[in-house]
Parts: structure tokens; sequence; C-alpha cells
């Protein structure tokens, strides 16, 4: 039976249901047509290929809504729904090991690394579609692998799934969403001083958005991708957010960018690395799980497409380390599952 295009773009299906080829020029000329789309699908493939999954001798723990980060030289895989261990990788051993548990079930949240101890801010616990916010900063100490409590998030500033990033030692918590998945998303932007403990509210974004991830670049905060989850109208996965919302340190102010998001999704994952702002992954109304890598360039603010992931998953996060590119764990489809525990990486010589 022949295949489809959707089935196999490759020089079988290309040559079906040709007609009678009259003469020696005309073949020649199909013959270099189709190898010339065969090598064309053989470079997209290697394009494609560009990602690979590694092979320690232990796996982690299958999870989702969960975090990765690196600090001091290692990838630290942390919370998502249940409760999880800390589950540390270490590239020079290719293994992974196991920390502690956090004090509380913690999702749906962007981690940053703070001096070589992590904080999580903006944090969900508890069970959809009601997840509630968590009341304070938690701090994870690889050194000592353990937990400690933070300042206190402002009882009227509290709520999950939101962007969190890091500026000369001030966190910024922007957008998420104040009752899981449910209703009440938000476009507050707020700063914590790590110093002081001092929380101050700041201009709120352009629009509302959740489940999502921020990153600074160049003295601006950037919000990009995510979505409006609200399960109360049964539209958790369709209301996704294509603008780019940027927030000037220097003026204070908000923008928004001419070019949105090429691929809109939410539950992805973002980084900032040199002038580039990366989107990974992700979920929205398809079934599985995005696998794209979008790449903007905040200094000429085109968009471009980069080698996707093996495989596609939502609900975990990026982290570089000495010149790679990686990302761990979350879920293979929209939702819940199936959970992963694979580990992916990428050399970023590889797709700048």
């Amino acid at each position: 039976m022949p295949r489809t295009p959707a089935q196999s773009p490759d020089p079988y299906y290309l040559t079906q249901n040709l007609e009678p080829i009259p003469s020696r020029a005309n073949f020649l000329s199909m013959t270099r047509l189709v190898l010339g789309l065969f090598a064309a699908s053989l470079s997209a493939a290697a394009a494609q290929s560009s990602w690979r999954t590694l092979e320690p001798d232990t796996l982690p723990t299958a999870r989702h809504e969960c975090a990765f980060v690196e600090s001091g030289g290692k990838l630290y895989l942390i919370g998502g729904r249940g409760m999880k261990p800390v589950e540390i990788y270490d590239p020079v051993t290719n293994e992974w090991t196991q920390g502690a548990v956090p004090p509380i079930e913690i999702h749906h949240f962007q981690p940053v690394d703070v001096d070589g101890r992590i904080y999580v801010v903006g944090a969900l616990t508890g069970k959809y579609p009601h997840e509630t916010p968590v009341p304070e900063v938690l701090i994870y100490d690889p050194a000592k692998d353990a937990w400690s409590k933070g300042p206190e998030v402002p009882v009227d500033r509290r709520r999950g799934a939101a962007g969190v990033a890091l500026r000369d030692g001030k966190l910024y918590l922007v957008c998420g969403i104040i009752d899981g998945h449910w209703d009440g998303h938000v476009a507050w932007l707020d700063e914590l001083d790590l110093k002081t403990g001092a929380w101050k509210k700041l201009p709120d974004a352009p629009r509302a958005r959740d489940h999502f991830q921020a990153a600074v670049l160049d003295g601006k905060l950037y919000a990009v991708a995510g979505r409006r989850s609200s399960a109360k109208t049964k539209e958790t996965f369709q209301l996704t957010v294509g603008e780019v919302d940027v927030y000037n340190f220097a003026s204070g102010a908000w923008s928004t960018l001419p070019q949105a998001l090429p691929t809109h999704r939410a539950g992805n994952s973002a980084i900032a690395i040199g002038s580039r702002l990366l989107v990974v992954g992700g979920e929205s109304e398809q079934q599985t799980a995005h696998s794209e890598v979008e790449s903007l360039d905040v200094a000429s603010g085109d968009w471009e497409t980069l080698p996707a992931l093996v495989r596609g998953r939502h609900g975990t996060g990026v982290a570089v380390l000495d010149g790679w590119l990686y990302t761990a764990a979350g879920s293979g489809n929209r939702g819940g599952g199936p959970e992963l525990t694979s580990l992916e990486a990428v050399a970023l010589r590889e797709v700048f």
C-alpha cells in the first residue's frame, strides 16, 4: 500500500504515481530531482538529530511539572507532582544520585541558582485543578543536601506557575495563576531583594499568563509563551499566549515585541544564552508534547527554528553546563502523562 506524505516523506513516496518517463533526459532530470529531495530529507533528519538521549546507568524518578537547573557544575531535577526527592546528574560521571525530599509537594515553578543555593519561589502544591500557591520561598542547599525556608510571599501576591528570573541580587516573579488550573491568572510583577527579604510591587505586564518561564537578557525581563489556564471554562490548553512582553529595568516600563512566538505553547522551558532567548518544548491542544525549540535573537528581534528535541516534553526545565544544553523528565503528552525519565543534551556549537 503506498505511503502518504504524513507517513513517509521519502523518495519512495515521491516516485509513486508518476507518468511514464518518455526520454533519457527526462529520466536523468527526474533522478536528480529525487536524489536532491532525498539529500534534503537526510539534511533535515540530521538537523533534527542534534539532540541526543544520554544513557546513564541509573535513571531519575519519572516526574513532570518539575524543574531542572544547574548549580555548581551539576544538574538538579527538583519537585514535580507528588513527593519527589531532589535528583542530581553529574555529567563527569554520567550518573544520577538522590538528595533530600522537599518539605512539601512542590510543582509548577521556575528555580534559580543564587550563589550555589537553589531558590524556589512561585510554586504550587496540591492536586489538579485547585492547586494552591506555596506561601514562602523554599531554598535547597546542595552542599548540605538540606531544605530551608526563606521570606514569605505577601498574602495578596501569592500565585504559582509563574516566571522567575534573577538580576543583581534580586528575584523577579512575573505573572502566574492564583487558583491552580482553575482561574485567577494575573499580570503581576514583584521584586524580592535577597539581602533584605523585602518585596516590592512593580508595574503589571501587558497581559496575564501562566505555565511559562521568564529570562533576563541585556537589562530586560522577557515573558514568553504560556497561557491563561481556565479549567473552569474547560479551556485548560486553548488560551495560549503568543506575544512576548518585555520589562525594561532602566525605564521601569513594559513593551510588547512585534514578532510573536512562532509556535504558541505553554508548559515550556526557557533560558537565556548570550543574546538569545530559547523556548523549548511545551504543551498545547495537540496530544503530543511539543518538541520544537525556537530562538529569539533579542538584538535583531528575529526568531529562528533550532533542532527539535528527540522526545517532545513539557513541565520541566533546561540548563546549560560546559557548552551543552540539557533537559530531563517532564511529560510526553499534554497533561499528566506519560511521565518521562529520559535525559537529552545538545552541544551549543551544533545549534548556534
